[in-house]
């Protein structure tokens, strides 16, 4: 199990419209005996509304937000980089680690993404095997290394 002693499991969204993709990731994380809860939404307009608590989303008000974000470059209605750019823009929002995981290849998507000031950007693996070594990773360098900002949930009263 991955949580450094002293450290709280931080939940992870993640934002990725395909269903077998979700659901490998969830299997990836349960497989590297991660405590970490996991939430998933299926695009950027669903995002943006359960980061600010919206429309269906509204029920969390007091759930704590995401500690992490796994953001899929190319989804419908919003795609990822829209996401990010509002995410980056939202004072509140915007010290939430976002890590983008995708399919996408592209230098543009790379350069794009870290102007947008994306965390990290990883090429999707393809196999299930090297899905559990990435979120292994993950887990180790955002949960045990890096010190994570203190709960975003302190910002929500400054917009108000």
């Amino acid at each position: 199990m991955h949580s450094a002693p002293g450290k709280e499991s931080v939940l992870i969204l993640m934002a990725d419209d395909d269903e077998d993709d979700r659901l490998m990731a969830k299997e990836a994380l349960d497989e590297a005996r991660l405590i970490n809860e996991m939430d998933f939404v299926e695009d950027g307009e669903d995002l943006m509304d359960y980061l600010n608590r919206r429309g269906k989303f509204g029920a969390l008000k007091d759930k704590p937000l995401p500690g992490l974000i796994l953001l899929d470059l190319n989804m419908p209605r919003k795609d990822g980089r829209e996401a990010l750019k509002e995410i980056k823009a939202d004072r509140r929002l915007q010290i939430i680690p976002i890590v983008v995981l995708t399919t996408s290849k592209a230098e543009e998507d790379v350069l794009r993404t870290y102007d947008l000031g994306v965390s990290s950007f990883i090429t999707k693996p393809v196999t299930f095997e090297g899905l559990v070594d990435i979120m292994k990773y993950l887990a180790k360098y955002w949960f045990d290394i890096v010190t994570l900002p203190p709960e975003v949930e302190g910002r929500r009263n400054e917009r108000e």
